[in-house]
């Protein structure tokens, strides 16, 4: 039986061991940190909980299909349940808008701030759907070492169909009126850590996967999935060890044999999946000779900058999910991505997931994951000494927003920075996402599930194809674990 070994147990490195085990392989899952799930993670103190990393279960049959190939049904691993509205959005000028998976709910939303755009929407998720449809038979379905593939006459036609030269700010532009609607859809960018000033409107596609297929919380928090996945691991004979820091990847022959720990301790191996960042892994996990320079080109995607609050209070007004936008969207990308800095009057994300599940906070309470987008780690942003006044900046605004006294009813408190994002989990710069898609061409330049470098060496995560997210991690566990099995 051939051994692999896969080193971290986010949720890209547990889809791939476990559809490896299930396909007959020794699978043996090393993780850095104490706990599985990567940046899909939790905080629990003085009775609240919190999930630190995605908040939103979308595309569900990505998770079904994993559990399926095991012959298992997701309902006795998860509770899932659907969420409406999806999002509840507020801007500054105390407009505030539901937005749902029942589309004819929010058509009348729609109706409500902007009736000039009831069928501009109808229209913009249509064409949504057809760039999602026809993005999930080729982009999502292939792997990058597979493009010669996509490129063929059968896929060709579909690719160019939904490449686009616009931005999608443009391409939102031209459907919608309401600058307000401009905005919400804009939003959709920061799926992936991007800003919707650069990124293609190929990305368009995003909104249809909320609005179309749904969304969805589980019950207990989002952390639920990776227990669940590390179960079903355990379940398929994958071995998963914890507070195991790789230090090398050991390459002889340019064929990766196995990997070094931290303490010296050595794993052999007939091939390594790397749930490591993957430009962080080029970078620091193998020999410098294999370490192209053009990776230090690839924008990392934006980071984030993150509040835990245990709130002695009840906030009505909030929903599950909340946006609050900031007055001035393009000035806070450029904040981001070209001067590297936090905005200064950033939109802010706030999860209440006590809102939907009591067991999240004590009575009466709010657990608030509180989101606001920050820039990748550089020398212009110095977070040891800046996190507290951004923090006091966040407050302030939310209290203006309509969350009265919030700063005196604030009983737990945790700051997540981008550098704690670089240290605990080794990202490329404190990236969230990855790779940015900012850039027309940017989703064909992701590291590709293959190293073509090192042989018998994959990458999974958000940093290689197809992309950030929960499913896109679990869908790039598949593409290696189906490129491996096919060489066996």
């Amino acid at each position: 039986m051939k051994k692999i070994i896969v080193i971290g147990a986010g949720l890209g490195g547990l889809s791939a061991a476990i559809r490896l085990a299930v396909s007959g392989f020794d699978v043996t899952v090393l993780e850095k940190n104490e706990a599985v799930g990567g940046k899909v993670n939790y905080v629990a103190a003085n009775g609240y909980k919190f999930d630190t990393g995605a908040s939103l279960l979308t595309m569900r049959h990505v998770f079904e299909d994993l559990f399926d190939f095991c012959g298992e049904r997701i309902e006795d691993y998860l509770t899932i349940v659907p969420l409406d509205p999806i999002c509840r959005y507020f801007w500054m000028d105390r407009t505030v808008f539901d937005a749902s998976s029942n589309i004819e709910k929010t058509a009348r939303e729609i109706e409500r701030i902007a009736p000039r755009d009831v069928e501009n929407f109808h229209r913009y998720l249509a064409d949504s759907r057809r760039k999602y449809e026809i993005a999930e038979k080729t982009f999502l379905a292939h792997s990058l070492n597979d493009l010669p593939k996509l490129l063929r006459p059968k896929y060709l036609k579909d690719l160019l169909a939904i490449s686009s030269m616009k931005n999608l700010d443009a391409h939102h532009r031209a459907f919608f009126q309401s600058e307000k609607l401009q905005q919400l859809f804009n939003r959709f960018a920061t799926y992936n850590g991007s800003s919707p000033y650069q990124t293609p409107a190929t990305f368009a596609l995003v909104p249809f996967v909320e609005f179309g297929l749904g969304a969805w919380y589980v019950r207990g928090g989002i952390y639920e999935i990776p227990k669940a996945l590390a179960r079903l691991a355990n379940e398929s004979g994958v071995k998963i060890k914890t507070d195991c820091a790789v230090e090398k990847i050991i390459v002889e022959n340019k064929q990766a044999v196995g990997v070094r720990l931290e303490n010296g301790e050595i794993f052999k191996s007939d091939y390594v999946v790397a749930n490591s960042d993957a430009i962080e892994t080029y970078r620091n996990l193998l020999d410098k000779k294999f370490y192209n320079k053009k990776l230090d080109r690839r924008e990392p995607s934006c980071s984030g900058f993150v509040l835990l609050l245990g709130v002695r209070k009840k906030f009505p007004q909030l929903a599950h999910h909340n946006i609050f936008f900031s007055d001035n969207y393009r000035a806070e990308f450029d904040a981001l991505f070209t001067d590297l800095r936090p905005a200064k009057n950033p939109t802010i994300y706030i999860c209440a997931t006590s809102q939907t599940d009591a067991t999240q906070s004590p009575e009466n309470c709010e657990n608030l994951f509180v989101l606001v987008n920050a820039p990748y780690t550089s020398s212009k942003t110095d977070w040891k000494i800046e996190a507290q006044s951004y923090r006091d900046l966040i407050i302030k605004k939310l209290e203006n927003c309509g969350l009265e006294d919030l700063e005196s009813s604030i009983e737990f408190e945790q700051i997540i920075t981008p550098e704690d994002f670089e240290s605990k989990y080794r990202t490329n710069r404190g990236s969230i996402y990855g790779v940015s898609s900012n850039g027309i061409f940017s989703a064909f330049l992701r590291v590709p599930n293959k190293s073509k470098k090192v042989e018998n060496l994959y990458f999974v995560g958000g940093a290689t194809h197809p992309g950030g997210g929960m499913p896109l991690v679990l869908l790039s566990g598949k593409m290696a674990a189906e490129m491996i099995a096919r060489e066996n």
